[in-house]
């Protein structure tokens, strides 16, 4: 199986050395950058399996990083930032970013939150693909009004007109589309989606909704206040 390349962007050195080291333990290849500028050099030139972002680094700042990231690659990113309740997280979830973690964070958390992530992705290290096998509906062709979601070709049209979706928003509005109708509960969500066996922050589930609806009309997507979302039938 090929090695997974992480490329991690970190400004303080002795947070930057200490997480490589421990990444690498994990079996994981390291390209370690101080700043954003170096960071997106980085990322174009190696092409890293995933990327995880501090918010707060000079040159680039993290958000605008994983927006250069996203315009140019599916590749999944994971943000870091220093305080759980900090406006940056919602701003690096609605840059593209795919989940975040807190810092400080412990070692074997950022593994596993890291191994989540490339799992929904579909791969242990290659390019972003489809679901996993049982996620999502039955493959074919599903339509709900002016929206068609290929799901043997991954691809979704809306007005006959394509939609670029991310894996994680295709995952998220493949498990919407399983259940048209059905109310869908974020904790739900975050266990089918993001893969969070254990509990997780649902801003991540409503920030991707959000940008799921700005793509597929926002009417597409029901709020089902204090339960969660559907998908209108």
């Amino acid at each position: 199986m090929a090695e997974t390349h992480v490329l991690f962007v970190e400004d303080d050195d002795v947070i930057r050395e200490a997480t490589q080291l421990a990444l690498e333990r994990d079996g994981f290849v390291v390209t370690a950058m101080p700043d954003g500028l170096s960071g997106l050099e980085a990322f174009r030139s190696n092409q890293p399996d995933i990327a995880l972002l501090d918010v707060m680094v000079p040159g680039i700042d993290g958000v605008s990083l994983c927006r250069r990231i996203r315009d140019e690659s599916t590749v999944p990113v994971i943000m870091l930032s220093a305080r759980a309740d900090s406006i940056d997280v919602v701003l690096g979830l609605e840059a593209g970013a795919d989940d975040y973690v807190t810092k400080p964070f412990d070692g074997a958390v950022l593994v596993a939150r890291i191994r989540a992530v490339l799992r929904r992705f579909g791969h242990a290290g290659g390019p972003a693909g489809g679901p996993e096998e049982g996620l999502g509906p039955d493959r074919g062709l599903l339509v709900f009004g002016d929206l068609e979601i290929d799901t043997e070709g991954m691809e979704v049209r809306k007005d006959g007109e394509p939609v670029g979706l991310t894996p994680t928003e295709m995952r998220l509005l493949l498990e919407f589309s399983s259940a048209p109708g059905t109310v869908l509960s974020r904790d739900k969500l975050l266990e089918r989606v993001w893969d969070y066996g254990w509990g997780g922050d649902t801003r991540v589930v409503d920030v991707h909704v959000q940008r799921l609806r700005t793509k597929i009309g926002q009417d597409r997507i029901e709020t089902v206040r204090g339960f969660g979302y559907k998908l209108k039938a």
